[in-house]
């Protein structure tokens, strides 16, 4: 069975996410499983680097055909019955209002779901938005959840009770900052934030006396180093498709705290102190808990290890490689 994965043409050096997702998935599938990877000419940008992208997607098909994201729209002229596309979050709804919103749903979504065969999400909370946003049903949608690295392993450190580091991953408005920063104020930690700071959250940070240390376009192995050497990683998101930071923290055996929205509590499972993120006082509660609570970072660093066994890369390949045989069989 050949499956052709067709990858979006990266933006830059760390527009890398989907990528490093479906090649570790791509390593773990059963050997039954021949592939190869086709990256798109243009970047997604404009209107006639998209026609391009889809025009040249066409010609380049094979038994099985996985757009892995980003790049829906590539789906018109593919075979339908032997196409899967994987949906990662509607966020790009949010960057338009009315006839732009309209254009976005119709080109990134509704058509798409129209030209595949199957839809993958990457969690139940992304199953029902897109049911709710494009009347697409249910049984098209197959939730397989994302996969966690294969290169992460568990790496035991010492808890720094006096100025511990915070992990802070992500500065988009999604990823909270406006309501981290505040609620950090005048605790003895250490604040570091992976991803470039706006003028607006430097401020912040300033006005609240907040000790940090700011990281941005770094490769994935030094991103990594930076949850090894943290203390609590702390994802207050408003909004997530997965949330594989909560995974990685697990993985290397770190305790986190998330938000009970989105598809947060879906992933965290009992593996991390779930709180209400749009609370400055919740979240500056929750950390002081851990920093303060021995058995209660022991405890949740034990739950994270058998938490990320449910998304190794094993399983989601076989689950994976299972729709493909479908695509083929029929």
């Amino acid at each position: 069975m050949q499956t052709v994965f067709f990858f979006r043409k990266a933006n830059a050096p760390w527009h890398h996410s989907i990528e490093e997702l479906f090649d570790t998935i791509i390593a773990a599938l059963p050997v039954r499983v021949q592939y190869s990877r086709y990256v798109m000419k243009q970047n997604s940008q404009g209107l006639w680097k998209r026609v391009y992208n889809t025009i040249d997607s066409a010609f380049h098909q094979g038994e099985v055909n996985h757009i892995t994201g980003d790049v829906h729209y590539i789906a018109v002229f593919m075979k339908k019955s032997k196409t899967i596309l994987t949906i990662h979050d509607l966020r790009i709804l949010s960057m338009g209002a009315g006839l732009r919103r309209a254009v976005l749903k119709f080109f990134w979504f509704t058509m798409p779901a129209m030209r595949v065969r199957y839809i993958t999400v990457i969690s139940e909370f992304i199953k029902q938005e897109l049911i709710r946003e494009t009347g697409i049903k249910a049984e098209k949608i197959l939730v397989v959840y994302d996969c966690i690295s294969s290169d992460i392993k568990q790496c035991p450190r010492e808890f720094t009770a006096s100025g511990p580091v915070i992990l802070q991953i992500g500065t988009t408005p999604n990823k909270n900052l406006q309501r981290v920063i505040p609620a950090l104020e005048g605790l003895d930690v250490t604040l570091v934030i992976i991803g470039k700071l706006t003028d607006e959250q430097t401020l912040l940070l300033e006005k609240h006396r907040i000790r940090y240390e700011n990281f941005y376009n770094l490769p994935y192995n030094e991103v990594l180093d930076h949850y090894r050497n943290a203390d609590i990683v702390l994802f207050a998101s408003l909004y997530e498709g997965f949330g594989l930071p909560i995974l990685e923290a697990n993985a290397i055996g770190r305790p986190v705290i998330t938000g009970n929205n989105t598809s947060l509590p879906e992933v965290a499972g009992e593996a991390a102190l779930v709180i209400d993120v749009e609370s400055i006082d919740a979240i500056r509660e929750a950390v002081t808990q851990l920093i303060k609570d021995d058995s209660l970072r022991a405890g949740l660093i034990q739950k994270g290890f058998e938490n990320v066994k449910r998304f190794q890369p094993e399983a989601i390949g076989r689950q994976f490689a299972g729709i493909y045989e479908q695509i083929v069989k029929k």
